[in-house]
């Protein structure tokens, strides 16, 4: 029955077997479903025989005050400084019994009390989980990193227009045809009698005549001579961003070696890339 020992005593007693460049998730940032940050990683158990990782111990005290847990390898997504458990719960964590650093674990026992926890009845139905053997191959893919430009949009106030109006007086010249009367005096010599004599009436009378005319009267009206309508329309012009940005690359040349960025080939005290993907079980 093969036994799971710490990675640091692996590293002491079978450098042989996993090389000096061993990959150590132990510090990691770890992050739960919904990247939920869970805590951080404390370590790894690796299977004695064949030195894969198949455990990793898993410091929850993002979600609780303090709990150490085993959280099978193949359930992690490794980017960068950040590991991920995409599908692990804080009801299956709860689930879980204590990491016991005196106790020794073995792959077989740890992987039945596996079976049992991720389908206790104390975790919601919906996030109950069958272990099957791939939920403990270690992951074997590493995610290389790069910076994309993302660019938005802020509206600004660019400018301000303000529309007045003010009076302007000026003088206009209209003309006007008027009408006035005047008097006309027409004498006709008449011959024919008449009853009246001269002195039955005041020798004063006079007759009068009203004379009219037209006179000009001015006022004012107010019209409306020109509507303003102020509207905006919207142009369109490019600008170009400049930004410096990162992305990383492999360094391995076509034989799956291991090499610097100018394609030097790094020496491992004879260790090859072969060697280190067979002794992680790739």
């Amino acid at each position: 029955m093969s036994q799971l020992i710490r990675l640091q005593d692996i590293q002491a007693t079978h450098r042989d077997l996993i090389g000096d460049d061993y990959y150590d998730p132990t510090g990691k940032t770890a992050y739960g479903v919904d990247e939920d940050k869970i805590g951080r990683i404390d370590g790894a158990l690796v299977e004695d025989t064949t030195g894969r990782i198949r455990y990793l111990i898993v410091d929850a005290g993002g979600w609780f005050t303090s709990k150490e847990v085993l959280v099978p390898a193949g359930l992690a997504r490794i980017v960068g400084d950040d590991v991920f458990f995409d599908s692990l719960t804080k009801s299956q964590v709860d689930a879980m019994e204590l990491y016991d650093h005196d106790y020794q674990y073995s792959y077989k026992e740890q992987y039945e009390n596996d079976r049992k926890a991720f389908v206790a009845d104390t975790i919601p139905a919906e996030d109950r989980m069958e272990m099957k053997d791939a939920n403990y191959e270690a992951p074997n893919k590493l995610e290389l990193l790069e910076e994309r430009l993302t660019v938005n949009k802020d509206r600004i106030v660019a400018g301000l227009v303000k529309v007045g109006k003010h009076v302007v007086t000026e003088e206009r010249n209209v003309n006007v045809d008027l009408e006035e009367e005047h008097a006309h005096i027409e004498r006709t010599n008449v011959d024919r009698p008449t009853d009246r004599h001269i002195g039955d009436v005041d020798g004063n009378e006079t007759i009068e005549v009203e004379l009219e005319a037209e006179r000009a009267r001015v006022s004012k009206e107010t019209y409306v001579a020109e509507e303003v309508s102020v509207g905006k329309t919207t142009e369109r012009h490019s600008e170009t961003i400049v930004e410096t940005i990162q992305r990383e690359e492999l360094d391995i040349d076509r034989d799956g070696n291991v090499v610097d960025r100018e394609g030097n080939l790094v020496d491992r005290d004879d260790i090859t890339a072969e060697d280190v993907r067979r002794a992680r079980g790739m």
